[in-house]
């Protein structure tokens, strides 16, 4: 356990906590930074839905900070009091991307259509996975076949989290290249100031890049702990 803490835990927390103090840093800045041609969050979005022929999808104001998101299930592009409302670089490039995702949708990318079918079982598995796996390895002391049928199958809930993850990872670097483009090609704003925006959109990406890697080392550990990734389990 203590090797876990070391060579897993104390790392992903170094990693996603650098991650989301970039974030956090970057959207702080831009959002101090007016857009010069006087969009708000919610009007950049609802263009580009416009541009790409996307009538179904309401842009909605949640309460939050930074907890926009686009739900295909309902179609509802979700957008937090400082995007919905702010006029900001930072705003902007929020809201486009999640209209990125709303495209994506649209268009029928395969990457979020296999993100969402994977939804169902990361929300019954990503819980119990890792005490799984835990309780898995303890119990081989004194039933083998137990303890390893309750570590396969902490494995296994584990793995469709990670398998989750890597999925994400294309979805969020598309949907943020589609914002890139997109928002100088509607004139949301200028060349200069799309630079913010691929900041705050970069800055995002390493959290989900974070999270990958901490649990693929995770699974990977406990793999080596049970001898089936070239590891011993004494």
């Amino acid at each position: 356990m203590i090797l876990y803490l070391l060579l897993i835990v104390a790392p992903g927390l170094l990693l996603s906590g650098a991650a989301a103090m970039l974030v956090k840093s970057r959207f702080n800045y831009y959002s101090k930074v007016p857009s010069t041609r006087g969009y708000t969050g919610q009007k950049a979005a609802q263009k580009l839905l416009d541009q790409a022929g996307i009538h179904d999808v309401k842009v909605i104001r949640v309460n939050g900070f930074l907890s926009d998101h686009y739900n295909p299930s309902t179609k509802e592009l979700a957008l937090s009091p400082p995007v919905y409302d702010s006029t900001s670089v930072a705003a902007i490039g929020v809201a486009t991307h999640e209209a990125g995702h709303a495209i994506q949708h649209a268009t029928g990318y395969y990457p979020l259509k296999w993100r969402s079918i994977l939804v169902p079982a990361v929300q019954f598995g990503s819980p119990i996975g890792m005490y799984a796996m835990m309780g898995g390895l303890a119990l081989i002391s004194v039933s083998a076949v137990l303890g390893k049928a309750i570590f396969i199958f902490g494995v296994i809930a584990y793995a469709m989290l990670v398998l989750f993850q890597l999925v994400t990872l294309p979805v969020e670097f598309n949907a943020s290249s589609r914002a890139r483009a997109l928002v100088v090609e509607a004139g949301i704003v200028g060349h200069q100031e799309r630079e913010g925006i691929d900041k705050v959109l970069s800055a995002a990406a390493l959290t989900y890049v974070a999270a990958f890697v901490t649990s693929l080392l995770t699974l990977v550990y406990f793999l080596m702990r049970s001898g089936l990734l070239g590891g011993s389990d004494d």
